[in-house]
């Protein structure tokens, strides 16, 4: 599209898409926040400045860096590039079985499964790896899965514009495997749907067909 319609299109659009979401208040320094962690490594009953643990603040806040990156990427700017080169096909796109990790909201633990996301286009399709990418957008912030599902789903709708969206989480949350209930191999399963696929159940029935298929 072009710059004028572009910027009439991203004015449309939700703010936490359009945008980089950033955690409320003023940002921790990292020394604020490696200080931090040498009080949780305390409060669980280690000493922080022995050998073994030393450097474990700066390793946390590395990694914090890295799996919470996703508060700093716009979802706009992942599928702001679509090819328009497809033909006549008008038909479902469906990626499946996309692994993801996030981490559980309520108690800072991961969960781990596979995503599958399914759009019916209009005239442009996205790549395909753009679809991977914007689900590390929002897998990589402290989630529900549920919000996970509805992000992932109302990115793809309000950018892309297609006739319908299917979006199938699959995952097991640590949380409740590691702790509390202590109950690992449980899964999560959310779904969601718009469109096409909202409205007609037959179009439901091919995307769980297709995901539930045994690979070739």
């Amino acid at each position: 599209m072009d710059a004028v319609t572009k910027k009439k299109h991203d004015a449309a659009l939700p703010a936490d898409i359009l945008v980089e979401t950033q955690p409320a208040g003023a940002r921790p320094t990292r020394a604020e926040a490696e200080a931090a962690v040498r009080t949780l490594i305390a409060y669980a009953g280690d000493d922080p400045a022995r050998e073994g643990l030393v450097d474990t603040p700066r390793r946390v806040v590395a990694a914090y860096d890295e799996l919470f990156g996703g508060y700093h990427v716009s979802a706009v700017d992942v599928l702001d590039r679509t090819f328009s080169e497809i033909g006549t096909y008008d038909d479902l796109v469906l990626v499946r079985d996309i692994p993801f990790y996030s981490h559980c909201e309520h108690h800072v633990m991961p969960f781990v499964g596979r995503a599958h996301v399914a759009y019916l286009p209009v005239e442009r399709v996205v790549g395909l790896s753009k679809i991977a990418r914007l689900i590390d957008v929002y897998a990589r912030r402290m989630q529900t899965q549920e919000h996970l599902n509805s992000q992932i789903i109302t990115a793809i709708d309000e950018v892309l514009k297609p006739r319908g969206v299917a979006v199938m989480l699959e995952a097991e949350h640590t949380c409740m495997s590691l702790r509390g209930v202590e109950k690992p191999g449980a899964k999560t399963i959310t779904s969601q749907f718009t469109g096409l696929f909202r409205d007609d159940p037959a179009e439901q029935a091919r995307f769980i067909t297709l995901v539930r298929s045994p690979p070739r």
